[in-house]
This record gives structure tokens, sequence and C-alpha cells, in this order.
């Protein structure tokens, strides 16, 4: 299963200059997620990092994996953004390997390591041109919109 950037933006509540998933190549419901992050010149955070030389910060990088695992925590409960919304509880593991560049492609792949109930436990890599540059345990929960309406 794939999703174009409005299919994205079906499951995500994030809007410019916040959304940083760009396509979702590959879904396993429940197992697995790979999406892809375009990094422009134009991302409004180059402008103060760095202007001279302009790295992605880091913090970025794990918040482009962070909702690509959203959307596989929202496609394992059958919801949208409109349902449901996934907010991060936790970071372990955190490891930066290499710069992110204008002109990247960020190929991010995460997997469930763990769940109970609404809250995941997800193991997340991100790649350029194949190479490992940055890795993290995600810890996330999801808040059911419709259950809480209900209460």
């Amino acid at each position: 299963m794939s999703m174009n950037v409005l299919e994205v933006m079906s499951k995500l509540p994030h809007r410019y200059p916040f959304l940083m998933v760009d396509k979702i190549v590959s879904l396993v419901p429940g197992k697995e997620i790979e999406g892809i992050k375009n990094v422009s010149i134009n991302e409004p955070f180059f402008q103060g990092h760095f202007p001279q030389a302009p790295v992605m910060p880091g913090v970025m990088i794990v918040e482009a994996m962070a909702q690509v695992g959203g959307i596989l925590a929202l496609q394992v409960i059958e919801q949208s953004a409109s349902e449901g919304v996934v907010y991060l509880m936790g970071l372990d593991k955190v490891r930066f390997r290499k710069p992110v560049m204008p002109g990247d492609q960020l190929h991010l792949k995460l997997r469930i390591l763990k769940q109970k109930g609404f809250v995941f436990k997800l193991q997340g890599e991100a790649f350029v041109d194949g190479e490992l540059v940055a890795e993290a345990q995600i810890l996330a929960t999801l808040e059911d919109k419709k259950e809480k309406e209900t209460e």
C-alpha cells in the first residue's frame, strides 16, 4: 500500500510548514511503514540552521520519523486525523549518524516493536542514499476523538 501527499494529509493533522511526509511508499498494517521526505532548501528551518552551511535539524528528522510512525499507528486502528491524533510520549536511543542537507531525500522506515492498547513503541530509521543517517525508538499514544466525544 502506498499514499500520495494528499492521502498523507488525510491521515495527519500537520500542515505547512510542519508536514514532514511527502509520500508513503509501503505500509504493512500492524507491522511496518516506509515514507519519504524530500529535503528542500526552501524549508523554513534552513534560514537559521545554518544560513552558510544548511543542515536539517536532528529534531526535524525525528519529527519526520514520528509522523510516518503516526500514520502506521492510525492504520493499525483504522482511523484518520479527524478521528484520532497521535502524540509523542518519549524518545530513546536517538542517534544522528550523518548530516542531512538540502537536496537529500530521507527514506523513513519504522516498525512496531510493541503495542499495548493505544500505546506504540516504534523503531525508526532514516536513510539518505541507502546510508543510515538517524535512528530512534519512539513511544507514542493515540487519542481517540470519537471515544472522547461519547464520554
